[in-house]
């Protein structure tokens, strides 16, 4: 399945782009999504998803478990509120 992946903030500067689309096997989770990303950006990634969170289909979540969805965004820990 295609996963278009939006970055934000960090994530994006970690990534070097806005946006890609990631090819993930059919019933792909958030875990397998993070794996995929750190092989591909190593550490700097691993450091903003550990302390981040993913929009899943305009659902907010750290679940590893959770299917993903048709597109998902990396987003940095916000600060305020």
């Amino acid at each position: 399945m295609n996963v278009r992946v939006r970055y934000f903030a960090a994530a994006a500067e970690v990534a070097g782009r806005d946006e890609e689309t990631v090819l993930l096997p059919d019933g792909a989770t958030v875990g397998e999504l993070r794996a995929e990303l750190s092989h591909r950006y190593g550490h700097g990634m691993e450091a903003v998803m550990a302390s981040g969170s993913f929009l899943v289909d305009s659902v907010v979540s750290r679940d590893q478990s959770r299917p993903v969805g048709s597109r998902v965004d990396v987003l940095p820990p916000f600060a305020g509120g």
